[in-house]
């Protein structure tokens, strides 16, 4: 996409934020998000444009700065607000609906901390428009409930022209891997703790110092499951990477480490399930 692209995207984006005097933006730091940040910005201005960033412990330190490093870069304000998804029931127990009751909890945080002080009249979010057709993101039903915005779905735009678009207006975020909260490492019916998140941070973190930057740690009890792209497979499993991501797992508290040739899989718990049940 070139810059013309851009501007016809950003006009059309304009009229359907017709009659909006402040946008806020639930913003994670992903590329999908970031891209609707950018655009927002473009077609109200920075001044009317605020990025809410929700933040528990299923939100990753690293992904926390990232997206304050987002929007610096895109020149609108963060707003953080504290979520508590832990205290949900529903939400620990972690079924297949699990991504519904953490939206819910954001939505409903931005109504009651953010609107009325910043002034913000509309919320959007980022879903993209192959998010939408897929089975597995009962956050949108959330987002419906809360009558929150999805400007990129609404425009159409693919996960493949978000990218193009975020490269055209020269986004960090342009080439970066999806990043799905921590808890959805955890398998569903398996309780959500802060403790599992934690763990799952931990052996994270060190296994990006071993300079793998697009992975999952899948929590098993005290087995952890590691998604790699493919191209990283064999390093992981090759002297001397093996025996330091052994140990980067072992220090996170995990027993046993496996890696998982399937790679890289998104959805790996929910789409099953979804399946199952013919949704």
């Amino acid at each position: 996409m070139d810059g013309t692209e851009v501007d016809v995207v950003v006009d059309r984006l304009g009229g359907m934020l017709t009659g909006v005097d402040r946008l806020a933006v639930a913003f994670s730091g992903g590329v999908d998000s970031s891209l609707l940040l950018d655009l927002a910005a473009r077609a109200l201005g920075r001044d009317r444009v605020l990025a809410v960033l929700g933040v528990s412990p299923s939100l990753p330190e690293h992904e926390r700065v990232a997206a304050h490093d987002v929007a610096r870069h895109v020149g609108v304000p963060v707003v953080e607000v504290t979520t508590r998804e832990g205290d949900r029931a529903a939400y620990r127990r972690n079924g297949p609906d699990r991504c519904f009751h953490c939206k819910d909890e954001l939505f409903t945080r931005i109504g009651d901390e953010v609107l009325a002080e910043h002034r913000v009249d509309a919320v959007a979010y980022g879903e993209n428009a192959d998010d939408a057709l897929r089975p597995d993101r009962p956050g949108a039903r959330a987002a419906a409930g809360h009558r929150v915005l999805r400007p990129l779905a609404d425009l159409g735009l693919s996960k493949a022209d978000v990218r193009r678009l975020a490269a055209a207006v020269g986004l960090p975020t342009a080439g970066k891997p999806a990043a799905p909260c921590l808890a959805s490492r955890i398998p569903h019916f398996s309780d959500v703790t802060p403790e599992k998140l934690a763990q799952i941070e931990r052996a994270e973190v060190g296994l990006r110092r071993l300079g793998f930057t697009d992975l999952r740690v899948r929590h098993h009890g005290d087995v952890a499951r590691i998604e790699l792209p493919p191209d990283d497979l064999a390093r992981a499993v090759s002297d001397p990477v093996r025996e330091a991501v052994h140990a980067a797992v072992r220090d996170a508290g995990f027993r046993f480490a496996a890696v998982d040739v399937a790679g890289i899989q998104s959805g790996a718990f929910t789409l099953p399930l979804v399946r199952a049940a013919g949704v």
